[in-house]
């Protein structure tokens, strides 16, 4: 049965990838660069818009341009690398956890399969399986494999950069092959979000040796060959990038996006407090992350060095942004991994012992009241207040929450885990699969920017501007293949509206409004479209949706 669900919930991750259109949020940047590298054979400087885009490094765009060289250029194949970064998260998960039980007194001097730690009754044999499963069916991580190319591959790279660090204290005469496989998963790192990837791996390890009071081992990490491999993967392109620009967009990333990002929130709206990631950690890794409770109690008493290995990595990573000015939700995402491995290895515990068979039938029942919440919520939402907004197919992501959460409250209860457990996850699965198969397609409607391609791609000639007003759409460069001027300010909008050249130009129904003065003589509307851009508030009084329209000067 949980082989089963595992196998149902990685397959989600492949499902009708090209079914839905790209999301402007993110998204959208991993689709067109990659392809603008490929039209211009160029693959030192990636662009956006055809504009420069040095802002990250340059790994993710790779990574796609070699999948769109095998296999095409198209949102799918796109999504599908995305995806492959989401099944190497859940195999680490899988390994941690492996690595987890068998690092007890017993497991030590027996490694083989299937082992029993004698002292505390504990199998590894499902430990892996139950945190594979249980991070496969995330929500957050199968939303995210479907839009967020960038943190899903940085994840992928720290999270094996754990995993080769956690082998390495696992198989010490093996150490060396662990580390220089560790150095490689850093660097590779470095390639896709800079200098993070070695700074929250160093402060963690660091963290973990200091608590086992070993720092003097910092000599056994081999720093001087792992400089050396950072240098040869990395400084290729950022010596081929100073060749050509000098410092300019070394130092705009280096210092921009990390320094005063982290200093001043620089390019952040919003300031968050010290305990933003609270939340985030127990929703990233839902529904595995309620069980870190019980695994905190767990590794206090047992105190193995997987354990704090773990633990030091969550802490290091989310103390490390609590710390920051410019907070992002994403920014802790590399710890799923580790929260899901520590979720594991506490279900295969309370069904193998006594001990903690109630506290583990406790956190299930837990999650799958919160489960049944959420269901009744989105059955409320979109069933009567929300009936406004059409996603028809929700509802039964609202039913199929409702009655999962329930049937796991029941078997909770009666201090059942292994069908408590397994319930939770089918039904945190099948969730999954109807959000994918049905809810996606019918949240398309609220896309605009497919729609308003189609129709410019049958009007516009060469030399028409197509121009975005206070609207962020840049998917719409990938759907035109071609330049999309950006206006924020009034003058210059107005200005090009009213020139000689034939301009076409999506801005909010309000912006119309409040321009018209200035335009309405000018412009007709072409065509509008609805978007989801709401908040919950708006949804309970059942207000319409905002509204993009698309507008020319060219109305003869």
């Amino acid at each position: 049965m949980l082989a089963a669900l595992l196998v149902l919930a990685a397959s989600v991750y492949f499902i009708s990838l090209g079914n839905s259109a790209i999301w402007d949020a993110n998204e959208a940047f991993y689709v067109e660069t990659p392809r603008e590298m490929l039209e211009a054979n160029d693959f030192l400087n990636p662009t956006f818009n055809y504009l420069p885009r040095f802002n990250k490094p340059v790994l993710s765009y790779w990574i796609v341009a070699v999948f769109y060289k095998a296999f095409g250029v198209s949102v799918t194949v796109q999504r599908f690398a995305i995806a492959l970064g989401a099944l190497v998260i859940i195999g680490c998960a899988f390994v941690l956890a492996r690595l987890t039980i068998r690092d007890s007194r017993f497991g030590i001097q027996n490694a083989g399969l299937g082992m029993r730690d004698e002292r505390s009754g504990i199998s590894d044999s499902a430990a892996g399986p139950w945190a594979a499963a249980g991070l496969a069916a995330a929500p957050r991580l199968v939303m995210f494999a479907r839009r967020i190319f960038i943190d899903i591959w940085i994840t992928a790279f720290m999270s094996l950069t754990l995993v080769c660090f956690a082998l390495s204290e696992r198989y010490p005469e093996r150490r060396r092959q662990f580390l220089v496989l560790m150095y490689v998963s850093i660097a590779l790192g470095v390639l896709t979000k800079g200098p993070v990837a070695i700074a929250l791996p160093a402060l963690a390890f660091a963290l973990y040796l200091a608590v086992r009071r070993e720092l003097t081992r910092v000599t056994e990490m081999m720093i001087p060959l792992g400089l050396v491999i950072l240098a040869v993967i990395v400084v290729p392109w950022y010596a081929a990038l100073y060749h050509e620009h000098g410092w300019t967009y070394i130092r705009s990333f280096l210092i921009g996006e990390n320094v005063d990002r982290f200093l001043s929130g620089a390019g952040v709206r919003q300031q968050r407090g010290p305990w933003f990631y609270l939340p985030i950690v127990l929703t990233d890794s839902f529904p595995l992350s309620l069980l870190l409770p019980c695994a905190a109690v767990a590794a206090w008493k047992t105190r193995t060095r997987i354990e704090i290995l773990l633990w030091c990595w969550i802490a290091a990573i989310v103390g490390f942004f609590s710390l920051s000015a410019g907070k992002q939700d994403l920014y802790i995402f590399p710890i799923v991994s580790a929260v899901a491995a520590l979720g594991g290895v506490a279900i295969e515990r309370g069904l193998s012992d006594e001990r903690w068979k109630k506290w583990v039938s406790v956190t299930l029942a837990t999650a799958g009241a919160l489960l049944a919440l959420a269901g009744a919520a989105v059955l409320y939402l979109f069933a009567t207040a929300g009936r406004i907004y059409a996603l028809d197919a929700a509802v039964i992501v609202g039913a199929v929450g409702l009655g999962g959460g329930i049937i796991t409250i029941f078997f909770g209860a009666a201090r059942k885990p292994a069908v408590a457990a397994l319930s939770l996850l089918a039904a945190v699965v099948a969730v999954n699969w109807a959000f994918v198969v049905r809810v996606l397609p019918e949240f398309e409607r609220y896309k605009p920017v497919p729609e308003f391609s189609r129709t410019l791609q049958e009007r516009l000639q060469p030399g028409d501007v197509v121009a975005h007003y206070q609207v962020s759409l840049p998917s719409m460069v990938y759907y035109l293949r071609r330049h999309v001027d950006q206006f924020v300010d009034d003058p210059p909008f107005v200005h090009a509206i009213l020139s000689e050249r034939h301009v076409y130009a999506v801005l909010s129904a309000d912006d119309y409004r409040s321009l018209a003065p200035q335009i309405a003589g000018r412009t007709c509307i072409i065509d509008r479209r609805p978007i989801f851009e709401v908040k919950l508030r708006q949804v309970l009084a059942r207000q319409p949706l905002p509204e993009l329209l698309l507008i020319t000067n060219r109305c003869k």
